[in-house]
């Protein structure tokens, strides 16, 4: 059985794990600076984009969001950062993480709703990608 976060690695990168875990483990550290996943989904609410931040945290499809979201809530500081780590520009990590996060919220909450607990699968998760 494969581990939700395994599933976003296969679909994020067609099966190119290795490709895919530096994305997915920037995208999750940016989540844990910047407060974990509650404050992640209230900084995207006070954006605006609070119907999108919704839709991936409940059950149903998730809404896009776009690089220009991604850099108006995170800032260019830390999106300059995972450019930096993974040998991108800032355009193209601002547009990978517009299409990494959403998903990683989704799995990270799987009943619809951010729970007291997410912090910890959050760490747990960082902690699988970092061994694999």
């Amino acid at each position: 059985a494969q581990s939700p976060l395994g599933s976003i690695l296969a679909g994020l990168t067609g099966g190119n794990q290795s490709a895919g875990s530096g994305m997915l483990s920037a995208v999750m550290m940016l989540v844990q600076q910047n407060g974990g996943l509650g404050n992640v989904v209230a900084q995207f609410q006070q954006q605006g984009l609070g119907q999108q931040a919704a839709s991936w945290v409940g059950t149903g499809a998730n809404e896009a969001i776009s690089a220009d979201h991604v850099s108006s809530v995170f800032g260019s500081g830390a999106l300059g950062q995972i450019a930096a780590q993974l040998g991108m520009d800032q355009g193209q990590a601002s547009h990978a993480v517009a299409q990494v996060l959403p998903e990683v919220v989704n799995q990270l909450t799987p009943q619809g709703q951010v729970t007291n607990d997410s912090g910890d699968m959050l760490s747990q998760a960082l902690s699988m990608l970092r061994g694999s």
